[in-house]
Formats: structure tokens, sequence, C-alpha cells
């Protein structure tokens, strides 16, 4: 497997990037300096015109909004690696804020640089050279990673370019592959659906897998869940003739609109006999959060299409 590193983007954002949909965790990043610039600027506007204390508090947040889109680790991911040359549009993801642990934050400093990249938008993989000609299978959405590291340790044959923006679940799996000595995983931070449609070739997937993505439940958000037409659209060209799209989740109505959604594109077709849901592949490993759901009674389906 390719040990160069695959992360070409400086460690620091640009000055003039502007957030669209920074990662929260990048967005907590800098905040004791964010604070300090905060108490320093209303020390400063004592005694100071109106005029004058407005100009120190625009000025105060501009550093503290550059601060907060510095990466939270030195040439590890970026806060906004597509930076504000891309569209804004409604999003399927909610980046959440929690605390990097010793053990992920070594994994991201380590690890990073060597199989970590960024999602920015202008370069197109060469996949076939990222993972020394493996097939390669496409996750999108990966949480903390224990089941994404026990797929890679289990299929060393098959490549995983797993993408999240959530910064400890990135550490973490960098950590689990590293000491399971798997070589075939890749990291990739940003946004999906930038890295579908601008960053990989023509027919260089073997296989989708999107488990347990945010379901959306209020009516009013249901544009925001993943598996949509417009979706499938832009996975389609990116697929291998037979590749397989795999989608799990607990959610009831969301597995229902997986279905019609999938079967309704003429690009894929259910691998199930009876056109319906599919028994979990012993490929898959049973994960927290599927156990989780399980206990409270919630019925698990897996869906597994075959582009056509």
């Amino acid at each position: 497997m390719s040990e160069q590193p695959l992360n070409p983007t400086p460690a620091t954002a640009p000055d003039d990037a502007t957030t669209v949909d920074t990662h929260a965790d990048a967005a907590a990043t800098g905040s004791t300096a964010a604070d300090a610039l905060a108490d320093a600027t209303a020390d400063a506007t004592a005694g100071v015109t109106p005029d004058e204390a407005a100009a120190l508090r625009a000025a105060s947040f501009e550093r503290a909004r550059r601060l907060r889109q510095e990466p939270r680790f030195p040439g590890g991911p970026a806060a906004d690696p597509a930076g504000s040359h891309h569209e804004r549009r409604i999003r399927s993801f909610q980046p959440r804020r929690s605390r990097v642990t010793t053990g992920q934050q070594d994994a991201l400093e380590r690890l990073w640089p060597k199989w970590g990249l960024d999602i920015d938008g202008k370069r197109v993989l060469d996949l076939a050279e990222m993972f020394d000609g493996l097939p390669v299978v496409l996750e999108i959405g990966f949480g903390m990673g224990e089941a994404t590291a026990q797929m890679a340790a289990d299929d060393p044959g098959t490549g995983i370019l797993a993408v999240d923006v959530h910064t400890p679940g990135q550490g973490n799996l960098l950590g689990l592959a590293d000491r399971a000595g798997s070589t075939n995983v890749r990291v990739a931070n940003g946004d999906a659906i930038i890295l579908l449609r601008e960053m990989l070739a023509p027919g260089s997937l073997d296989g989708l897998r999107v488990y347990f993505p945010d379901p959306w439940p209020k009516a009013r958000h249901h544009k925001r869940r993943l598996i949509q037409p417009e979706f499938l659209d832009l996975v389609a060209p990116v697929l291998k003739p037979g590749a397989i799209i795999h989608c799990a989740t607990d959610w009831e109505p969301y597995a229902e609109q997986m279905l019609e959604v999938l079967t309704a594109h003429p690009c894929f077709e259910n691998t199930a006999a009876d056109g319906g849901y599919a028994p979990r592949p012993a490929f898959r490993p049973l994960t927290r959060f599927e156990g989780q759901g399980l206990d409270k009674g919630h019925v698990v389906h897996d869906l597994l299409f075959a582009r056509v």
C-alpha cells in the first residue's frame, strides 16, 4: 500500500477563506484564544468613541473567525477543506462538537499526512495509486470507525475510502487501523457530495456503503436525507457495472424511502429476489449504534442494489 502523503493542503486556512459549512469541531478550535480576544477587546473599548469601539469589535470578530478556521492539529484535517469556492446548498450531515482524546490526537498527528486527505474539490483522486490497485469502496459516514476498521481487517484485499467530518472519529479510525496493521483504509475529511462530483473518476468505485445515515425524522428536514434521486445521479457514473450500493438504517420511514428511491432509479437493480430488503451480509459488522437500536426494539433494514 502506498505510503506517499495524501493531503497537500496547507496547515492553515488561507486568509481569504470564508466559512460556508464549517466543521463544528474546527469551529471549536481556538475557542480559548477567541475568548481571550473578546476579553482584550472589551478592555480596549473602554473610554473610546462608539465608532472606534465598533471598529475594534469588528477586528476582534475577524481574528476570532480566522482562528476557528484553522485546523485543530497543524497538518491534520482542514476546518473547511473546500473553502468558499463551492456553492451554498442543503447539507445532509450535522457536524458535531466533541473532545478529541490524547490517543485520537496522536493518531491524527502521526497518520493523517500518510492516510488522510481533505475533500477540497481541486483534484481527481488516483484511487489505483492510492490503494495499490485494490478494488475500492466508498463509505460515507463512519462514526467512530469501529465497523470500518473491522471490515478493513477482515478484507485486506479491498480498499476503503471512508468519509466523515467528525474529527474524533477520524482519529479513532486511523488509530484502530494502525493497531490492526491495516493499510487498506484512507480517511477523507469533508463533504462527500464534492468528492463524488469533482474528485472521483468515472467507473472508479467498486461499491458504496452508507450505514445508518442521519434519518432527519422531521418532515421539514426530509430534504436533508442523503439517499435522494439527485444523490444517486451523482453516484451512478463513478460506480463500475456490478458495483453494490449497500445501505442500512434502523429508521423504518427512511428505509421505505431508500427502497422507493433506489428501486425507481434506472441505474440500479435490487439484489433481493423479492424486491425488498436484504439480510445483513456477513461482512457488515454489528455496530455499537446498531446494537443500541436493537435493544430499543428497532428493526434494522439492509438494502443492496447493483449498478446496471
